[in-house]
């Protein structure tokens, strides 16, 4: 299989060191050459792997990979998927058990899941699981009781915090080390271009930290990418529960877009089911759009500040209670902001995985102005004002248990402080 390696993946994939950790950049391989390591190795002897990923849907894009090689190499393995509740946690594991006993086995993320095994173990995109440095912690003995066991370590950079970037600084003599940038990959062989990358991108601070692997501090972030990217999941449909439904709409004209989220709750947990982008959009084309998704949805939020005001207003007007207008002023939007973010941060909320989307979430930073004043804002570029995140924000709004416009002054600490500051 060596043929499809390119020379960094090789060198990987070969190298049999027992601490081990990369600092690779996206779209150059490491999941291919990481899960096809452990495969190899649990072919040629009985052992197990334990890989945890940073959510559900990255542990069975894992999976599917490390079948693949299984499959490439003619290995028949049997497929088992369970779940188990534990402590109010439910988590999926799928596992692959091989002909000589070998068992490679998926779990997404969290000190719980570290726990009760023993085996080799890879750590994918390690700098985005939540809770890392407890999930090292439950983990590193794993493998401290035998000397023939393993630990690899695999990611991207997430900024200047996190386990992994602790240990890709400070680790020592006995780790072995392997950093891949693009333009290493590029180097070594891999058909893709650099520059054209970029350009699509857009983004230099992520092209810096994603690309050229750079740590980037991410500390003004409200909502960093290790809670944005585990929410990720196939989300999008025509069809929802018209009563378990929500709607947020932030309006643009000119400058900004106008984005329109409908969310269907699931239990306790809400699903990003359609998405809407308008640019310049016609007053009278998004008061149409948005008279054909009201009655599709229980209640609808709509932000009523300046250019939205009339449409709002017209809309509560035509439906009544189902449309709650909502004036952005500085107490309002650090309410939605932290709605939001709690509700990522208890992963009660699914998305899709669209880049535009991801960045809009991350571009939002809290500010503390010289007054000591409190502002939830993004810079404006092209691409909008933060549009997806204030619709988001207020699709979850009308979820909520809170009813009446939001048009208040807090006299007290917000009940959504939880992780906000």
């Amino acid at each position: 299989m060596s043929e499809i390696l390119l020379p960094y993946q090789r060198r990987w994939v070969a190298d049999d060191s027992r601490f081990k950790i990369g600092l690779w950049s996206r779209q150059v391989g490491k999941s291919f050459a990481g899960s096809l390591e452990a495969v190899l190795d649990a072919v040629s002897r009985k052992t197990t792997w334990i890989f945890l990923s940073a959510g559900e849907r990255q542990s069975r894009e894992l999976a599917e990979k490390a079948r693949l090689h299984l499959e490439a190499i003619q290995v028949i393995a049997e497929a088992i998927e369970s779940r188990f509740f534990e402590d109010g946690y439910t988590s999926t594991q799928l596992e692959l058990r091989l002909p000589n006993g070998s068992r490679l086995i998926f779990l997404p993320a969290n000190p719980r899941t570290a726990r009760g095994y023993t085996g080799n173990v890879f750590l994918d995109e390690f700098a985005f699981h939540q809770d890392s440095e407890a999930i090292w912690s439950a983990l590193f003995p794993i493998i401290t009781r035998r000397s023939d066991l393993k630990i690899r370590v695999m990611s991207t950079p997430n900024g200047q915090t996190g386990k992994f970037y602790e240990l890709w600084e400070r680790a020592g003599p006995e780790w072995s080390r392997h950093r891949v940038d693009i333009y290493d990959a590029v180097r070594d062989g891999l058909a893709i271009d650099p520059e054209e990358l970029r350009r699509g991108l857009a983004d230099e601070i992520a092209w810096q930290q994603e690309y050229l692997l750079e740590f980037v501090n991410e500390n003004q972030a409200y909502i960093p990418y290790s809670l944005i990217l585990p929410a990720e999941a196939d989300t999008l449909r025509d069809d929802w529960n018209p009563e378990n439904a929500y709607l947020g709409m932030d309006i643009g004209r000119h400058r900004d877009l106008t984005e329109i989220h409908v969310l269907e709750r699931v239990g306790d947990v809400f699903w990003l089911r359609r998405r809407i982008v308008l640019r310049q959009a016609m007053f009278a084309a998004q008061e149409e759009l948005l008279a054909s998704l009201v009655p599709r949805v229980r209640r609808a939020a709509i932000d009523a500040t300046g250019l939205g005001e009339q449409l709002a207003e017209n809309a509560r007007r035509r439906f009544g209670w189902k449309v709650e207008p909502v004036k952005f002023t500085l107490e309002v939007k650090a309410d939605l902001a932290q709605r939001l973010r709690l509700y990522f941060e208890d992963a009660k909320l699914r998305i899709p995985p669209q880049p535009d989307l991801r960045d809009a979430l991350h571009s939002v930073r809290r500010i503390v102005t010289p007054a000591g004043n409190v502002r939830y804002d993004a810079e404006r570029s092209e691409r909008g004002h933060a549009d997806a995140f204030w619709a988001l924000a207020l699709a979850l709004h009308a979820g909520s248990d809170i009813t009446g416009p939001v048009l208040f002054e807090r006299v007290g600490g917000s009940r959504f402080a939880k992780g906000a500051w």
